[in-house]
């Protein structure tokens, strides 16, 4: 590799530059890939693979709850099959640290040329070629905008996988960062046949009993700190196993938590597996409060009104952790 890693941000020029000449491509999003860092890879591949000849997606395919019918849009390849293949260039999707690429690829770092694309403006610019858009409502906006400066054709598998990044990190296009270039992008994807109410009963309306019970869970788990400041939800690792679920197909399960008037934030813990004596949260926020600043005091981040971060300990060291770590934040604002 003949580049350096470097902090600085590049342009849409410069990673359709990197990806001049190259036969052989993998992508990967980040671990437990929600909509975006799935409909993105997805998308990206399906777009490089006009020009390259081999391409690979790479994630977890016993983790990608609702948005797993992508896997049907192109081929999903496990980390550790992916790692041992031969590659001239390693593209990651919105990740915005090392960490959270999968452990598996990670050491590909340094050993191949990395284009970084993301839209979380916390990310550390960890590649090659750094494409971070803050500005984008997702990283499938962003690779719908690559798509429209090459002029990369796109058809409806494509056009749905990108819709899928596209609504999930936009709430559906109620969040803040929705923009007017949000529905530019929507506007043309809609072009190629779209079928916008199918991906939204797989997305948010098709639930097992097994996912149902899983969020009934969640929402028995309902606390309340501060007044009704914030609102809180937990799930055991237990829960998962006892109901054959993972993170990914309750994705919307912070709504419970944010569905409360006037609380200003919201959290969503869940639980790791007892081996990796750790606790994932999910944190949305309200009014003016930055949702990161109390994501950065666990080595996370993300955006000003949706952040994550992971915890040290079980899930009630972790609430115990997090719910001093508020009081300090919110007494503070």
């Amino acid at each position: 590799m003949n580049k350096k890693v470097t902090k600085k941000n590049n342009t849409i020029k410069q990673v359709l530059e990197a990806f001049e000449g190259k036969q052989a491509i993998l992508l990967t999003g980040h671990v437990r890939p929600d909509g975006d860092a799935l409909g993105s890879a997805i998308g990206l591949a399906r777009l490089l693979s006009q020009f390259c000849p081999k391409v690979v997606v790479s994630a977890k395919t016993d983790k990608l709850g609702s948005p797993g019918f992508l896997r049907d849009y192109f081929p999903i390849t496990d980390p550790e099959t992916a790692a041992a293949g031969e590659y001239d260039m390693f593209v990651t999707l919105d990740c915005g640290t090392l960490d959270r690429i999968p452990a598996e690829l990670q050491n590909l770092i340094g050993r191949l040329p990395v284009v970084n694309i993301d839209h979380h403006f916390t990310n550390t610019r960890f590649g090659n070629v750094n494409w971070i858009d803050p500005a984008a409502s997702s990283t499938c906006e962003m690779v719908w905008k690559l798509s429209r400066r090459n002029g990369m054709p796109l058809n409806r598998e494509t056009a749905e996988a990108l819709w899928v990044g596209l609504i999930t990190d936009t709430g559906r296009f109620a969040h803040d960062h929705t923009a007017p270039s949000t529905m530019r992008c929507a506007a043309d994807l809609l072009k190629y046949g779209v079928r916008t109410a199918w991906i939204n009963d797989r997305l948010y309306g098709f639930f097992s009993r097994e996912v149902l019970e899983l969020k009934r869970r969640a929402f028995n788990s309902l606390d309340i700190w501060r007044d009704g400041d914030v609102a809180v939800v937990k799930l055991k690792h237990r829960d998962f196993i006892d109901t054959g679920c993972v993170k990914g197909d309750i994705e919307d399960v912070v709504d419970i938590p944010r569905s409360l008037a006037g609380s200003r934030v919201a959290l969503f813990f869940y639980e790791a597996k007892p081996s990796e004596k750790a606790t994932r949260l999910s944190i949305r926020t309200r009014d003016d409060l930055d949702a990161t600043e109390l994501a950065r005091q666990f080595g996370g981040g993300g955006h000003a009104r949706a952040a994550g971060c992971t915890v040290p300990g079980n899930l009630n060291e972790a609430v115990t952790t997090v719910e001093k770590a508020v009081n300090r934040w919110l007494d503070q604002q």
